[in-house]
């Protein structure tokens, strides 16, 4: 069988039985958690990005669907719900303090959600990228979900649109005390809501390294910046590209 050609039996495996791909995705993320241990916790031996690199080796190395893996991991697809919902419990603890940074927390969120997208829409319009391709990259600090319908709904590729999220979730991750220190911004709360905006999910599993409280307005940045952003970005958007096509 030649590199990369499809494994029928893989195949076959995967399909009767997840036990593969499920004992396949948490054997990755464990050890990509030790590595990032062993790199003393650095934000540049990001788990999710170690994990993302090693599983695309062993489906290539395998020869096996992306599809027929997806079907078998697909439990744990199911647990982002369940996990999403759980950062309520946190962000709960810190409602004294999020009743008093209301004002800020909106105009941070306001100013980090227009400079995520006006920095996509901008580097795309440079690097001379079809309409097309700049819809699909726009939503890209969005959550995942949000940000696939956001696509579809201003004309974008949500596949596309899937692996910029991703790319701009790791980049975040890794990214953003590198970011925030030189600048100064030591405060758990102000760090976590900007990598939260910034880079939803895994920047806000990221922060939660950081602190609770970090990881808790992590989490209610990437909440707010999905919601602001499905009900702006539709209208916003097709009037940006027609002021910069004309």
């Amino acid at each position: 069988m030649k590199f990369g050609e499809i494994s029928p039996m893989a195949d076959a495996f995967i399909g009767v039985s997840p036990l593969a791909a499920l004992t396949a995705t948490i054997g990755v993320y464990v050890f990509a958690c030790w590595v990032h241990t062993l790199a003393k916790r650095s934000p540049l031996a990001n788990p999710v990005a170690i994990s993302v690199a090693l599983l695309v080796a062993l489906l290539k190395l395998s020869g096996m669907r992306y599809s027929t893996y997806f079907e078998g991991a697909r439990f744990i697809q199911f647990l982002l719900g369940p996990a999403i919902i759980a950062l309520a419990v946190p962000l709960h603890r810190q409602m004294p303090k999020l009743r008093k940074a209301l004002v800020p927390l909106l105009a941070g969120l306001v100013a980090g959600s227009a400079t995520a997208v006006v920095s996509a829409v901008g580097i795309t319009m440079l690097l001379h990228c079809s309409g097309v391709a700049v819809a699909s990259i726009a939503p890209k600090s969005v959550t995942a979900a949000i940000a696939m319908l956001i696509s579809a709904r201003i004309g974008g590729i949500p596949s596309l649109t899937a692996a910029m999220v991703i790319a701009t979730g790791i980049s975040g991750a890794m990214l953003g005390s590198l970011v925030l220190d030189p600048l100064g911004v030591r405060r758990d709360d102000v760090r976590g809501f900007a990598i939260g905006v910034a880079s939803h999910g895994i920047g806000t599993a990221r922060a939660f390294q950081i602190s609770e409280e970090a990881g808790a307005f992590a989490g209610l940045g990437m909440a707010m910046n999905g919601i602001f952003s499905a009900f702006v970005l539709p209208i916003v958007f097709p009037v940006i590209m027609v002021w910069l096509l004309t």
